[in-house]
C-alpha cells in the first residue's frame, strides 16, 4: 500500500487513555494515520463491537493488551481483529477486572499509609470508565496534592518496586492467548525490549508454540539506555523464529503519562499480514 500508515498500539478511556475511541481516531486521522488498533489493558472499549469499524474516516483494529506471566516472567501479550463478544474473552476479562480491584484496593491502602493522605478508593473509582489502573490513582494523588504530576507519581509513589506499587495477579499467557484465538484474533508480544528475558532466543522457541505468533519490533521506546535487550536483536530474532512483526506508539493520549501519537508509524503491509493470518 503507497501512503498507509499504522499505529497498532493505543489506549482509549476505556482503560487508562484520556481521550474516546472516535478522539484518538480523529487524532490519529489529523496525523496521517490510515489504520490504528486499539488495545485497551485487561477490556475491550463497549464503542468496539466488531474485529474491525470504520471510526472518523480510519479504520480502527479491536484489541486488547493483557497483563500475563510467561512462566515466572512478568509482561503483556496484545491481541487484534478479535471479536469482543467471543464467551472466552469474557471470562479472562471478568478475572482481570476482579484481580485489578483487588489490587486498587491494596494500592490505596498502601498510599494512605505512606503518605498519611485520606485517599478513598471511590476516588479511584470515579475515575475508571472502565479498566481500573495505576494512572488513575496517580491522578487522584495529583488532586489531592501529594505530587505535582501523573508521571511524578508514577516515579515516587506507584512505579514498580515504589512504596504504594502492589504487583497484578496475572493469568498464564497461554490461556490468554488462547482466549483471544477463540476471538478469532491474532497474538503479539508488547514492547520486548522491557521484558526480563535472560535468553530470547529460547523464549520464543519455547513460547511461540504456546500460543504466540508475533512481536512488536517497531516502538518508542523513553530511555534506550535502560533497555534490557536491543531493538535490533528482537528484529533479528522475530525473523529466525517467523514471527508476524508489529509496531505501536502505546500512547495513552493527551495529558497521560504516556503521549506518544506519531512516533511510530508502521507501512500498512504489516496490517495485511496479520490480517492474511487471521483469515487463514
Amino acid at each position: 500500500m503507497t501512503d498507509c500508515y499504522a499505529d497498532l498500539h493505543l489506549h482509549t478511556t476505556a482503560s487508562d487513555g484520556t481521550q474516546t475511541v472516535s478522539e484518538l481516531a480523529a487524532r490519529a486521522r489529523g496525523i496521517g494515520l490510515s489504520i490504528i488498533a486499539i488495545t485497551d489493558h485487561d477490556t475491550i472499549s463497549p464503542d468496539l463491537t466488531a474485529p474491525t469499524t470504520t471510526v472518523n474516516g480510519i479504520e480502527v483494529i479491536t484489541g486488547v493488551e493483557i497483563k500475563v506471566i510467561y512462566d515466572g516472567i512478568h509482561g503483556e501479550l496484545l491481541g487484534f481483529f478479535i471479536d469482543p463478544r467471543t464467551p472466552a474473552l469474557a471470562e479472562l476479562f471478568t478475572f482481570m477486572h476482579a484481580a485489578r480491584e483487588s489490587r486498587m484496593e491494596a494500592m490505596v491502602a498502601r498510599c494512605q499509609k505512606y503518605t498519611g493522605v485520606d485517599i478513598a478508593i471511590t476516588a479511584v473509582r470515579a475515575l475508571a470508565k472502565g479498566s481500573i489502573g495505576r494512572p488513575h490513582l496517580a491522578q487522584v494523588l495529583v488532586d489531592r496534592g501529594v505530587v505535582a504530576t501523573k508521571r511524578e507519581a508514577f516515579d515516587k509513589l506507584l512505579g514498580n518496586g515504589k512504596p504504594c506499587y502492589v504487583a497484578l495477579e496475572r493469568p498464564d499467557f497461554r490461556a490468554a492467548a488462547q482466549a483471544i484465538h477463540a476471538a478469532g484474533g491474532v497474538t503479539s508480544i508488547p514492547h520486548p525490549c522491557l521484558f526480563n528475558v535472560p535468553d530470547w532466543d529460547s523464549f520464543l522457541t519455547r513460547v511461540k508454540p504456546e500460543g504466540v505468533d508475533g512481536i512488536e519490533v517497531f516502538y518508542a521506546y523513553d530511555k534506550p539506555e535502560e533497555l534490557i535487550a536491543p531493538p535490533e536483536e528482537i528484529m533479528a530474532l522475530a525473523h529466525k523464529h517467523g514471527l508476524l512483526l508489529t509496531g505501536g506508539s502505546d500512547d495513552h493520549g493527551p495529558g497521560s503519562v504516556r503521549e506518544a501519537l506519531g512516533r511510530i508509524r508502521i507501512s500498512c503491509k504489516y496490517v495485511e499480514r496479520l490480517r492474511a493470518f487471521v483469515q487463514a
